[in-house]
């Protein structure tokens, strides 16, 4: 018998760049990616997860490590939350299909790893300078923009805890 908490469990989302590579060459469907910070999930950052999982039958998210997040230059307390509890809270969601942390500056490697039908961003991207943009077009994929919720971002909510 299949226990229920397991088929619940986050962790069984969460991939290194190669169990995500192997799991994408077993999966029929589109299959979409995304990635980011995803420090502070506020609903900006659900309402691009959805409409990336929209585009396709799978969402594979990718997370910024701890220290890729430090190299972008967030701030002086950022990254907030660890590598970890963001690629588990991520993977909590149902519309997200698999996570995997990347170190890379960006996530290019881990773009031509899984080869994503569909690559997403929000709408602070152009289409043509999204990272792994081209990748996904030479092999016949597309690249979708979605607009940004106005007043969603985890600069404000931490501005505002702030005071």
């Amino acid at each position: 018998m299949v226990n229920p908490q397991r088929l619940l469990d986050p962790h069984r989302k969460i991939h290194t760049r190669d169990s995500a590579a192997t799991w994408r060459r077993s999966v029929t469907g589109d299959v979409v990616f995304t990635n980011g910070v995803f420090d502070l999930l506020h609903p900006g950052h659900i309402d691009v997860l959805l409409g990336a999982r929209a585009e396709g039958a799978h969402l594979i998210v990718g997370v910024n490590s701890d220290a890729s997040v430090r190299r972008l230059n967030k701030g002086p307390e950022r990254p907030i939350r660890s590598e970890s509890e963001r690629a588990y809270v991520l993977a909590a969601l149902e519309m997200v299909t698999a996570v995997v942390i990347f170190d890379e500056d960006t996530p290019l490697e881990l773009v031509t790893a899984v080869q994503p039908d569909v690559i997403v961003k929000g709408g602070d991207y152009n289409p043509d300078t999204i990272v792994g943009a081209a990748e996904v077009r030479a092999r016949g994929g597309r690249v979708v923009v979605i607009p940004l919720t106005p007043g969603h971002s985890t600069t404000n909510t931490v501005n505002k805890l702030r005071g």
